[in-house]
């Protein structure tokens, strides 16, 4: 079997948003988008199957005359980072459709062919504004109500203080039901945000432990691996970061020095993980007795993302949970996973269900996007 033909395809007319959205991780000066933009692969072959995924700005050609059998062969040549002139060129979404195809092949999702351990994965709802405490408050008590047993909330006001009266409130309100995950999200650049210096993200870290915080994500720059190193040494609950990460061999300097609890590689932000690489990026965490909890994001192509990090976890122990972008009323299944014909929903224990289709085990509603697409030939 090879790949004989892929296709690009854009949005033509992006996803409204119910009012404009102010992610944390820009800054109070940072854009506000009104509406998203999707894009992602389809990979034709010639026993006409179709494999897809999220569209990673790789070089399409990099897939074209594939065995999708040898995806192992395609992600060392391409993601492995290894070889910096040969590797490392983004096609975590044509290594994903590569996947995508084998699975249909065999009549099977991902993970079942992987070695299973599950089919069902806790997840957290990443919210993803600065909010008012008791906005926060009442917003977890809503989340709470519909199956979520964790919560991330987002730290990058001016004042760490007023980060701190949010964590309070949402503690106060939820009690010891939720679980209460945090992230500073200091390795993000943003205009007009001052940084936290490595005394005030260990307070913060300090504080956060007497508040039972789950994990902090990201209290400083991701390559101060000194400061992350001791600040993991100084409390009790996790540290965790990665999610830019580029590569599987980047994580390997934080974990020898103990940098983070917790690995967040994103198997799609930054294109060099993929299914194989968060496998990988699994068993290194394990084998120094650290934990896994992937990053997701990519809004608009959310559940191919989702999809593809739920088949590379339910293969693996040492993850306790999956991240959820969900933050009502602008990030929802209406606007985050409105291109597939069945959304990836949470169900009332706070799990969901690994997709069990063949493949990645999601479709792509082709009927709600006829004539709302782009599509380039490659």
């Amino acid at each position: 079997m090879q790949v004989t033909r892929i296709e690009i395809v854009r949005s033509k007319e992006p996803i409204a948003l119910p009012e404009p959205w102010h992610p944390a991780w820009e800054g109070p000066k940072g854009r506000a988008p009104t509406a998203l933009e999707f894009a992602f692969y389809k990979l034709y072959t010639d026993e006409g199957i179709v494999g897809i995924g999220p569209y990673t700005g790789a070089d399409p050609a990099l897939a074209r005359g594939i065995d999708p059998w040898h995806i192992g062969a395609f992600w060392e040549a391409h993601m492995s980072g290894r070889r910096s002139v040969t590797s490392g060129k983004g096609a975590s979404g044509l290594e994903i459709a590569l996947w995508d195809i084998v699975g249909k092949a065999a009549g099977q999702p991902i993970h079942r062919l992987l070695g299973a351990c599950r089919d069902r994965v806790m997840v957290y709802a990443a919210t993803t504004r600065l909010l008012d405490p008791e906005q926060h408050a009442r917003q977890a008590l809503e989340l709470r109500e519909e199956g979520f047993r964790a919560i991330k909330l987002r730290l990058h006001r001016p004042d760490p203080r007023d980060d701190l009266r949010a964590v309070e409130a949402v503690r106060a309100a939820v009690g010891d039901d939720m679980l209460i995950l945090v992230d500073a999200n200091q390795n993000n650049a943003a205009e007009d945000y001052p940084y936290w210096s490595r005394r005030t993200a260990l307070q913060m870290a300090r504080e956060l432990d007497e508040l039972n915080v789950y994990y902090l994500e990201e209290p400083l720059p991701r390559m101060d691996i000194e400061g992350l190193a001791e600040i993991a040494a100084s409390v009790d609950m996790f540290i965790a970061g990665g999610e830019h990460t580029p590569t599987v061999v980047d994580f390997r300097e934080h974990v020898l020095a103990g940098a983070y609890d917790i690995l967040q590689p994103d198997a799609v932000m930054g294109g060099n993980m993929g299914i194989i690489g968060v496998r990988k990026v699994a068993e290194l965490a394990d084998s120094f007795g650290r934990l896994v909890i992937p990053h997701v994001l990519s809004v608009a192509t959310l559940t191919l993302c989702l999809a593809a990090t739920l088949q590379a976890v339910a293969t693996v122990e040492n993850c306790p949970m999956v991240e959820y972008p969900y933050d009502p009323p602008i990030l929802t299944a209406l606007t985050t996973q409105a291109i597939v014909r069945e959304p990836i929903r949470v169900e009332p224990d706070g799990c969901v269900k690994v997709p069990d289709k063949p493949g990645l085990g999601v479709e792509i509603d082709e009927e709600k996007l006829a004539g709302r697409v782009i599509v380039t030939q490659a």
